[in-house]
């Protein structure tokens, strides 16, 4: 495998990220986004929380299935 496509170390594991997205869900949405935290604020949604690569696409997609717009989405760093 050339350098260029090798994984980086450690980052295979959760990382914390934050969807924001157009428009205002409840907390209640939060099952439905696999346990993400979810956050009303000024017309917008936070989607936050610890994913993989493979569960950032899986909730991008719901982010889409839901036709909702999507603004940002974020790596948080460490605290």
């Amino acid at each position: 495998m050339p350098a260029e496509m090798e994984p980086v170390p450690g980052s295979d594991g959760p990382v914390c990220y934050q969807i924001r997205v157009k428009g205002e869900l409840g907390a209640n949405w939060s099952d439905w986004f696999a346990g993400l935290r979810v956050v009303a604020e000024r017309g917008d949604t936070l989607l936050i929380g610890g994913m993989d690569q493979a569960a950032l696409h899986a909730a991008l997609r719901r982010v889409r299935d839901l036709g909702l717009p999507l603004v940002s989405v974020s790596r948080l760093e460490d605290s």
